[in-house]
């Protein structure tokens, strides 16, 4: 400033005396236009003179502060610690200067193809918010409203992430020439071409600056048709792969598949970590596993071995990654977005050898080969996102942070730079951000390992990026020195995770009491993954117990998986020993869920906390019946044939026009097994979301079942004792039963044994009830048919051996020709041979895959078929009555209510208020579906007894596909009664 000051008074001075010399030399001789001509030659060379001592001084200012800064530099890769020291002061000014208005800024999140509601959204949400982001959501960058209302400076958003199906609308919409300095993207713009699937072939490799250099991939290896396990590197590409220098004995064998997974931090200069875990399928597996690779490396090859197979996999990955950057010629001009990042997968392939050949490149994470994608896959991905997110954007703080190496910043600003403030490097801004960003990641890496760069660096590609990139004048004396500077670092900390490990071998995790015991500390589940996705309500909080969801009637299974926060917290679902995943069967209306985080560190493990799920499945699509109407039938659901010779679906009923004459038949049904089909009206039979499933009724082809007015039916029950032995199937129709009997029902149990009630019709029925069989129970302890019946024969005395007296066998899938035996056998030997036997069929039911019960392909549920009609051969040529429940449920199957067997067609619920007598008389004229209703009471074959009879409370069971059986159950007891009175038809 000086130097300019004295140079600008000289000048004035020179000038003043060409004045006053043109002003003597006018008035002795010269004209107007010579004088004029004099002063403008002055000026100009003046002028020339001064531009010219200006521009030395640059300069000379310029190579001064470069040598200077070269020579600090020199100094500082001396000593790291300071470099690490004022990095952090710097850092920690910069947080307090950035923290007034909020303490990370904001964070975007373009959903792309994902829902808001889905896990990986959910994930980027919460950490960010942990980390003090405030987090906005949009689709797409043209509809985000906090991209639309930026300033025109643009620093209104910290992070914008980029989700499947939003990265094309994200380089077209963010301008990434002119980024803010702490603005970061998930998207690195070079990459974005570098990458491309040109006709099979990765873009890059076709560059001409790279003319010459052998790169161990595959020239597919962008392809998105060829997946790592289908490419087989060819004998030219292998003469390609640089020299064995081991021969791996058999126990060294290499011949796998493995998914690295690659977080690139900055492009130029490049920066690169590698995460830890792997994915790795060998030619013994069948299919892809997570693991960590310095285990797998180790477990394969051994400790030395293992440590060079290491450093070939990173400077392969590191030399496609330089090629890449400089085929794009990211580094012809300032780079954009510099602390941009990308998360890649790199598929490399091993054969008996330490150098592996690429086989695929993918700019995104990909867990694709695991045995199980959808939840092993989702949540490794999920999981390394998170570390990712963890390393980039560490929890912010307002406060200021001290260096770990304090100094003076008087001693540190005279003797690194003279800078003011706390840069001390004198660095440009986006270089110093850079370098705060590198020392952050070194120091605290977690799960990852650097990659890029490493000190001292190994022979690079000819055409290596650091050295052939064209840097602008203002840059040209600072990268060399930043490289220098970032491989510096990357030795220190290398040497110092080394001393710290060396003089503390044991993990901090193992030292810890807690840990070392394994007790769940934080009992807490750390996402819900569920199958298909479902819409939590509320949003998923580790801190929310209770969560409510809704599915359509298409969806009859859930697949669940709960992930708890800390490892040693175990996950059981329903109860103590319930799985930690299974599938549901989601039955009409609610079901429930509970999800049980337990400590089982000691000898009695320990529920800690209970997460429940309710699932509220809804009806079958229906439309109100309209006047122009057809009537459809159907005998089998598309979705499940069980006679494959026999249409599915919807069909026209020629000629029928209306409920009343699709029940217009002209006599009594003879026996409970008549033919039939379900009917329904429709707009159109092509097309079952035209009809009204309200009004769908059961329709025996040449006959129907007379339904009992309440008169007759308490007529016919009266002085009858009716017996049921079988499974909760039969005890779904004994209920039914008792509300027809008695209008309304106000005694009700989940009774897994023998229980009698005599409480019905005013006490002139009597009805009793047995479970078989006890399938919970060790197969030695569980007692035989014959035993289970003989005994609800004892129960039930005194018994009439003539049809006052009525036994109910049969459940869903149990019941065979040695039962009917038996009842044959038993009933003679007591003496009741005269009394009615009604056989209750088989069932649909175990037709879906639900962990911990049998469930059968569908070649076994088309066997059904076959049995279920043989078992009603049998029982009607013993002289019993029979209902055929299959092919009454099979075309309904879909309609199952809750229970895991997807067995239950019936469910009991508590009404809202007590049954007045004037309230009493059941509508049953129609056999359709009912409304909703609040009950969500949950059974299931692993509950025991549980009264459930209150005084003053009344039930009603539920399950239009029941009360179709049920009816023709008592249409069988009660034909006489029916054919002598007044009948209607069902």
């Amino acid at each position: 400033m000086v130097r300019v000051l004295t140079l600008s008074r000289n000048v004035c001075a020179e000038v003043g005396m060409l004045f006053r010399g043109i002003w003597a030399l006018r008035r002795r001789c010269c004209t107007g236009p010579l004088l004029l001509l004099g002063i403008a030659v002055g000026l100009f060379y003046h002028t020339v003179s001064m531009h010219r001592d200006r521009t030395e001084f640059k300069s000379n200012q310029r190579d001064q502060r470069n040598k200077s800064a070269v020579f600090d530099y020199k100094l500082l890769l001396k000593n790291p610690e300071r470099l690490v020291s004022l990095l952090e002061a710097s850092q920690a000014d910069s947080f307090v200067r950035h923290s007034k208005r909020s303490c990370a800024g904001k964070a975007i999140i373009l959903t792309g193809q994902h829902a808001p509601t889905d896990t990986e959204v959910q994930l980027y949400q919460r950490v960010l918010q942990q980390q003090g982001y405030r987090v906005d959501q949009a689709r797409y960058a043209e509809t985000s409203a906090s991209l639309r209302q930026d300033r025109r400076d643009g620093r209104d958003w910290s992070v914008l992430i980029c989700l499947k199906g939003s990265e094309k609308s994200c380089l077209r919409k963010i301008n990434f020439a002119h980024p803010q300095r702490r603005q970061r993207v998930n998207i690195i713009p070079a990459f974005a071409g570098a990458f491309l699937d040109m006709g099979g072939v990765c873009r890059f490799l076709t560059d001409s600056q790279l003319t010459g250099v052998t790169l161990p991939i595959l020239p597919s290896a962008c392809a998105f048709s060829t997946s790592p396990q289908e490419g087989t590197p060819n004998a030219a590409e292998d003469e390609r792969r640089q020299p064995i220098t081991h021969n791996l004995s058999a126990n060294q064998d290499l011949n796998a598949t493995v998914n690295v997974y690659v977080l690139v931090t900055s492009a130029t200069p490049l920066t690169a970590f590698v995460h830890r875990t792997a994915l790795v399928k060998t030619h013994l597996d069948k299919t892809s596993y997570a693991t960590e690779l310095q285990v797998f490396f180790r477990e394969r090859l051994g400790a030395d071995l293992s440590h060079r197979a290491v450093e070939h996999m990173n400077r392969v990955i590191s030399d496609i990654l330089k090629a890449a950057l400089l085929s794009t010629k990211e580094s012809s001009y300032s780079p954009r977005c510099q602390l941009c990042f990308q998360l890649m997968t790199f598929s490399l392939r091993y054969n008996s050898s330490l150098h592996p050949v690429v086989v695929k490149l993918q700019t995104d994470l990909h867990f694709d080969g695991m045995k199980d994608p959808l939840f092993d896959g989702q949540i490794a991905k999920e999981y390394m996102l998170e570390d990712v997110l963890k390393l980039l954007f560490p929890a912010c703080s307002s406060e200021p942070v001290e260096p770990t190496f304090p100094f003076r910043k008087q001693e540190e600003n005279k003797n690194y730079g003279d800078c003011e403030g706390p840069n001390g490097l004198c660095l440009p801004p986006d270089e110093m951000n850079l370098l705060q960003q590198f020392n952050q990641h070194l120091k605290r890496p977690g799960p990852f390992q650097l990659l890029y760069p490493i000190s001292p660096l190994p022979d690079d590609l000819h055409h290596d990026l650091i050295q052939t990139e064209s840097l602008s004048a203002q840059d040209y004396g600072w990268r060399p020195a930043l490289m220098a500077l970032l491989q510096e670092l990357s030795l220190y900390y290398t040497r110092k995770h080394q001393t710290e490990s060396l003089d503390n071998p044991k993990s901090p995790e193992a030292s810890d009491p807690l840990s070392r015991k394994g007790r769940c500390v934080d009992p807490h589940l750390r996402q819900l993954y569920t199958d298909p996705p479902l819409v939590l309500m509320p949003a998923f909080n580790a801190l929310e117990k209770e969560y409510r969801a809704e599915v359509p009637f298409d969806v009859i299974t859930v697949r669940i998986w709960p992930e708890p926060v800390s490892p040693h917290c175990h996950i059981h679902l329903d109860e103590h020993r319930g799985p930690r995943m299974a599938n549901y069967p989601v039955g009409l209306g609610n079901s429930r869920i509970n999800i049980l985080v337990m400590d089982e560190s000691e000898a009695e493990p320990v529920v800690m906390t209970i997460y429940t799920l309710h699932i509220y499945r809804e009806s079958r699509p229906s439309l109100p019946m309209f006047d122009e109407y057809v009537m459809c039938s159907f005998e089998q659901d598309c979705g499940l044939v069980v006679r494959p010779d026999q249409p599915c679906g919807l069909e026209p009923i020629p000629g029928m026009r209306s409920s009343e004459e699709a029940q217009a038949s002209p006599r009594l049904c003879l026996s409970g097994d008549e033919p039939g089909r379900w009917v329904v009206p429709c707009l159109s039979c092509s097309d079952n979301r035209t009809c009204d499933w309200r009004e769908v009724a059961w329709q025996p082809d040449s006959c129907y079942h007379p339904l009992l007015d309440q008169p007759q039916l308490q007529t016919c029950m009266t002085d009858r004792r009716v017996l049921f032995i079988g499974d909760s199937t039969n005890r779904g129709m004994m209920y039914y039963l008792m509300e027809r009997v008695n209008t309304t029902l106000e005694d009700w149990d989940k009774a897994h044994d023998t229980i009698v009630y005599h409480n019905l019709n005013q006490g002139r029925t009597i009805v009793s009830y047995s479970y078989y069989p006890q399938f919970w129970l060790p197969k030695a302890q569980r007692p035989t048919f014959q035993r289970a019946l003989q005994q609800l024969l004892e129960r039930s005395q005194p018994l009439e051996n003539s049809p006052q007296t009525v036994l109910v066998a049969g459940g869903v899938q149990w019941l065979n020709m040695n039962h009917l035996k038996t009842i044959q056998q038993v009933l003679e030997r007591e003496g009741l041979e005269k009394i009615m036997v009604v056989v209750k069929s088989l069932g649909m039911g175990f037709h879906l895959p639900v962990d911990g019960i049998r469930s059968l392909p569908l070649n076994g549920v088309q066997e059904l078929y076959n049995v279920n009609k043989n078992i009603l051969e049998s029982a009607k040529h013993l002289g019993y009555e029979v209902i055929d429940t299959l092919s009454i449920t099979m075309g309904r199957y879909k309609e199952f209510l809750q229970g895991r067997c997807a067995c239950h067609f019936h469910e009991v619920y508590k009404l809202p208020f007590p049954t007045a007598a004037s309230q009493r008389k059941l509508k049953i004229l129609r056999l359709g579906g009912e409304s909703r209703n609040p009950a969500d009471e949950q059974t299931g074959p692993r509950e025991r007894k549980e009264p459930s009879s209150q005084p003053g409370v009344s039930y009603h069971v539920k399950g239009p596909v029941n009360a179709v059986y049920s009816e023709i159950l008592l249409s069988r007891m009660c034909v006489n009664h029916a054919v002598n009175g007044t009948i209607r038809q069902q």
